[in-house]
């Protein structure tokens, strides 16, 4: 798929993630809107073997929805791709429903239950040298938040990944800079991220992530031959699509009200 329909597609992402969220009255909008267009590349791109028909199929690529706090973004890619009917996801946050405030495995195309933060990076890693010692070709994506790379073990999992040659293990960091209380600059300086994964023998890249150019191209570069793991560091704005929720941490679980609604029904075509 182009740009365009990419970017249609990631609106559409962001509309229905809006709704459910001022439905539930609960959830987190500013991280979801942050990774939709890298959610939306990855699903649509063709380039992975990730679909409904191919869940049960040992050399399907695996992703692991590490910051399932995001989980709005998931949930609407996988519903729009047909792994279950759109409308379920209007049961988002109610009783009785499949569909909660993380990822859970039970979910049709989720890998693994995730949302406490610090765990994903270390599945990838399991999963990535199964697929070495057994031959297998898939590839192991990670997503991951800037703020959750504050977890220790998300390095010592990376720590693990390069000393293993986990040339199948893709970190992609969703880095808008924003954690849930203040910008992460305040908690561990201005120390970049590029800088910081390179020192752990990975490969790097770094894109704006919210450009589908540079996303799709560094896309492409996942299945080339490598001999280290990848990170790719999206440098994203955190309530993309939001005037008033962009670029601010109230927004990493706020829920609009009154007039705030209407402002963002505007911003969002609604």
């Amino acid at each position: 798929m182009n740009s365009k329909i990419l970017s249609k597609k990631a609106h559409w992402v962001r509309q229905k993630s809006f709704q459910m969220h001022i439905s539930a009255g609960k959830g987190h909008l500013g991280g979801a809107f942050s990774i939709t267009d890298i959610m939306v590349a990855i699903y649509y791109c063709g380039l992975f073997n990730l679909s409904p028909k191919k869940q049960k199929d040992p050399n399907r690529d695996r992703l692991i929805f590490s910051k399932g706090h995001a989980c709005y973004a998931l949930y609407c890619v996988l519903a729009d791709c047909g792994y279950f009917p759109k409308s379920k996801l209007d049961t988002y946050g109610q009783n009785g429903t499949i569909f909660g405030g993380h990822p859970d495995h039970t979910i049709p195309g989720i890998e693994v239950s995730s949302g406490s933060l610090g765990h994903g990076l270390g599945i990838g890693c399991g999963l990535a040298l199964a697929a070495k010692l057994n031959k297998q070709n898939f590839s192991t994506l990670v997503i991951l938040g800037d703020g959750e790379c504050l977890e220790g073990s998300v390095w010592e999992a990376a720590s693990f990944a390069s000393q293993q040659k986990l040339s199948n293990l893709i970190a992609i960091v969703d880095n808008n800079k924003v954690a849930s209380t203040t910008f992460t600059k305040n908690f561990t300086g201005n120390y970049p991220l590029p800088a910081k994964w390179k020192s752990f023998g990975f490969d790097v890249l770094e894109i704006d992530g919210h450009n589908f150019t540079q996303i799709l191209a560094a896309l492409k570069k996942i299945k080339q031959k490598r001999q280290k793991p990848l990170a790719i560091i999206a440098n994203t704005i955190k309530g993309k699509g939001i005037s008033f929720m962009e670029n601010d941490h109230h927004w990493h679980h706020g829920v609009p009200k009154g007039e705030q609604i209407a402002i963002a029904k505007k911003d969002l075509g609604l």
